[in-house]
């Protein structure tokens, strides 16, 4: 389609080069590690409450890790475990796993123990790192997940100052423990000797990182990325973003997560720029860090921003170092009000949309125009992505402004799901990822997200998006968040229902009856909700998810 491929090309901003090109070249970015280590060896990678983790710091403790694995006998193609907050040591298993070869896995540290069997067992993890913390959730599983060959468990204290610069979170703050059969992860660092031999990586057909999708439909797959992947989209969104060497990066959502993972463990060891590093998301504690180590670059969840601005001392904050606010819309969207809130507070700091983009695409497949933001859209595809909007039912491609299922190709495209071909052959088909998302592209080659091909809600024969129904939500001046979804309708085939947080004036301020009553004089007669029910809070993932599939589990 020569018409769509120019749109999606339109609006490329002018001072972003059209060709892409690696920094380093075309080798992993474990490698990318070893080169920063030599040519800024001091120069401070990762600031940790206080503690500063320089570049040779961070290589040399990735050697002997790997080292270690090796002794164990690790070896290529082997699939190891990370269950772990946000620390140095995830930094360091991450990078010393793929540099002997082996696969990282990473564990959402929410996990607990029935979803710990399966996805070891999914994956054939043979060793796991896990905090201190998390150890006993390993333990009560070990019998269960016969790959698993041992365990490593660390203390986030072994990464703390004497005085931490901030204050970090109690519940992680704990004296140290050595658990029988497990192997402790500082003991390791300080008798290894570090790696001699590397491995050779093809980095195109390699797998270094398993990533589990969210299970939106059956269980969770895990999704077989290369090298390659992460490599391109890293590079890519280094440039799209126009990050720098001198950029301070915050890196706060979660290091297990893919978006996560790109922005705080990826694109730093790419870029070589430093990055503070916090183990959870706290309002004050995140301004503290901004302010104190003038951080100029963050990836946030929007809510996160929210949780900022709603603080009564924010107007005696200085967080003004900030001049680029990448956001993701999981929950609150990144709407041009909150953009503006958030620019006056950081007198000045750009906020947008940071992409679109899922697991089976190592994330980051679109990127968001600096000099030509567009509030309610993901941005324009990345380097040499190609992208079309498709009829879900019949398969022809849909013209600009319709909407249809999105699929993609790119470099960052995944292999397959592991030991599940027919899954695999559903969602890769010629190199197009089939994303089950349903999405439009506009006269400018802006993607718009609209919701999931499987959550479509069939009213009188009409296709309802439910984020199409949230965004018109949010405009009534009582709503948070909503969540919407189908119920059965003996008239309809099925209707709208709408789960709200209301803000906390409105709470028991308003009726149910008179929100539907707004909702219908302002949408579609099949589109607005025929039931809205008041809830506290939305059940969403670590990473600010809504996990919609649950309020339609806990209705059906």
């Amino acid at each position: 389609m020569k018409n769509l491929n120019d749109v999606l090309q339109k609006s490329w901003p002018s001072g972003v080069s059209r060709e892409l090109t690696y920094r380093c070249g075309e080798i992993p970015l474990h490698e990318y590690v070893k080169r920063n280590a030599e040519d800024s060896p001091n120069q401070v990678a990762y600031q940790f409450y206080g503690n500063e983790l320089t570049w040779k710091e961070l290589n040399g403790a990735i050697d002997r890790l790997a080292q270690f694995f090796k002794t164990e006998g690790i070896v290529k193609g082997d699939r190891m475990g990370l269950y772990l907050q946000n620390c140095p040591q995830y930094l360091i298993g991450h990078y010393a796993i793929q540099r002997i070869g082996a696969i990282v896995v990473p564990l959402n540290p929410m996990y607990k123990e029935a979803e710990l069997v399966y996805l070891i067992s999914e994956s054939g993890v043979k060793a796991v790192i896990a905090g201190q913390e998390l150890y006993g959730h390993i333990e009560k599983v070990a019998n269960e997940t016969p790959t698993l060959e041992f365990i490593i468990t660390t203390n986030y204290i072994d990464y703390l100052p004497e005085k931490p610069s901030l204050l970090f979170p109690n519940e992680y703050n704990l004296p140290k423990i050595r658990h029988e059969n497990t192997i402790d992860f500082l003991e390791v660092l300080n008798t290894m000797e570090p790696l001699k031999e590397y491995p050779s990586i093809n980095i195109w057909e390699d797998v270094a990182l398993l990533a589990f999708t969210s299970g939106t439909s059956g269980r969770p797959k895990a999704a077989m990325l290369t090298h390659g992947n992460a490599l391109f989209k890293t590079a890519a969104n280094v440039d799209t973003n126009q990050l720098k060497a001198t950029d301070i990066m915050l890196t706060v959502a979660p290091l297990c997560h893919i978006a996560g993972m790109l922005m705080g463990v990826n694109i730093p060891v790419y870029s070589g720029c430093k990055t503070v590093l916090l183990t959870r998301f706290d309002p004050q504690i995140t301004i503290a860090a901004i302010e104190k180590y003038r951080v100029t670059t963050w990836y946030s969840i929007a809510a996160m921003n929210a949780a900022i601005l709603s603080l009564p001392t924010i107007g005696n904050s200085d967080i003004s170092s900030l001049r680029k606010n990448m956001a993701t819309s999981f929950g609150i969207a990144v709407t041009e009000s909150l953009a503006a809130r958030w620019k006056e507070v950081t007198d000045g700091c750009l906020m947008f949309e940071a992409s679109y983009g899922l697991s089976e695409t190592h994330t980051g497949d679109t990127f968001m125009p600096q000099e030509k933001i567009k509030f309610g859209s993901c941005g324009i595809p990345t380097y040499e992505t190609e992208l079309r909007i498709i009829d879900p039912l019949t398969g022809d491609d849909l013209s600009i402004g319709h909407e249809g299922e999105i699929i993609l190709k790119n470099p960052g495209v995944f292999k397959g799901y592991l030991n599940h071909p027919e899954a695999t052959a559903e969602t890769l088909r010629d190199g197009w990822v089939y994303t089950g998302d349903i999405g439009k592209i506009d006269e400018d080659g802006y993607l718009y997200y609209l919701g999931r091909v499987k959550e479509m809600i069939k009213c009188s024969g009409y296709s309802v998006f439910p984020e199409d129904v949230e965004a018109l939500l949010s405009r009534h001046p009582a709503i948070l968040q909503s969540v919407v979804i189908g119920v059965p309708d003996e008239k309809r085939g099925e209707s709208v229902k709408a789960f709200v947080v209301l803000k906390p004036d409105f709470k028991n301020n308003i009726q149910e009856s008179k929100m539907i009553e707004w909702a219908k004089e302002n949408m579609a007669a099949y589109k607005y909700p025929r039931e809205i029910e008041f809830i506290d809070v939305l059940p969403t993932t670590s990473s600010g998810k809504v996990l919609r599939r649950l309020l339609k589990d806990n209705k059906d």
